[in-house]
């Protein structure tokens, strides 16, 4: 199991002058410890712009620095080299992991001309049959499972939700886990308890919450509204065919602020995973 990346991840210096903030170094430290943590392999292609450059060069469009047929015929030689190896390894990547803006790596967006545009960079554009997802999205993969946890059946249904989760490659903080769950915990447990839940969900990139029930759980609830005013993304599950009205199935508070999904199994696609759905 691998990944492609855009080389500046692993080696930031490979970015054109000035342009990599500390967000942006973040990101890399963050994608690169996802591919740890589920053991990915980490690939890097070769970087066009810095062959074709140089390694100190100043930020420039594909069409002020790039539109040569020089770059053209570089990108058909790191095109043939980067296939050569797929070819070698037997399999395909999970995905290109590439940086947006960049006008060789972009994923989404591109400086080809110096208005940016939508699409994939010149080289990433090169490999279309292969998924390709940017850093910032590559490395939000910590998840926060919000849900009832007081009876068995909880529990158990919360455990079965994170190896899901964890087998398609997100790191999940699991509230269950954390500390004495039974009726006779003291003040202290509690506000030890709270304290940690709330350094996770500062923490974490989305929350994942199970609102089944006649009403949702409250402690759920509560999670899923400070995670909203943190701009946390929020993705609720709820398998309960009851609805409280004829345009909610809930709470409206609740599912105005997160994408619902109806099946556990829709859950991994819904938080992007790079795996393929039966996973």
């Amino acid at each position: 199991m691998y990944v492609l990346i855009a080389p500046c991840i692993e080696n930031p210096a490979y970015r054109a002058r000035g342009i990599t903030t500390d967000e942006d170094l973040d990101y890399f430290r963050r994608a690169v410890e996802r591919c740890r943590r589920f053991s990915i392999e980490m690939v890097p292609l070769p970087c066009p712009e810095t062959l074709h450059l140089g390694a100190d060069r100043e930020p420039g469009s594909f069409v002020e620095r790039l539109a040569t047929p020089e770059f053209a015929a570089l990108l058909d030689r790191l095109e043939e080299e980067v296939r050569a190896v797929i070819r070698e390894r037997g399999e395909v990547p999970l995905a290109v992991v590439g940086v947006d803006s960049s006008p060789a790596c972009g994923v989404t967006a591109t400086y080809h001309s110096p208005e940016k545009q939508p699409g994939r960079g010149a080289f990433l554009a090169r490999f279309p049959d292969i998924p390709a997802v940017d850093v910032k999205e590559f490395a939000r993969y910590r998840v926060y499972l919000a849900g009832p946890l007081f009876t068995e059946a909880e529990r158990t249904y919360n455990l079965v939700l994170r190896d899901l989760l964890e087998a398609h490659l997100f790191e999940v903080y699991l509230p269950q886990e954390v500390g004495d769950t039974s009726h006779t915990r003291c003040r202290e447990e509690n506000g030890t308890i709270f304290a940690q839940h709330l350094r996770a969900l500062e923490e974490i990139d989305i929350v994942v919450a199970v609102i089944d029930g006649a009403d949702a759980d409250s402690g759920t609830s509560w999670e899923m509204g400070f995670a909203y005013a943190l701009n946390k993304s929020i993705v609720a599950l709820r398998t309960d065919f009851r609805a409280v009205g004829h345009h909610e199935r809930v709470n409206l508070m609740l599912e105005e602020s997160a994408a619902v999904v109806t099946a556990k199994e829709d859950l991994p696609g819904v938080l992007g995973s790079l795996l393929p759905a039966s996973g």
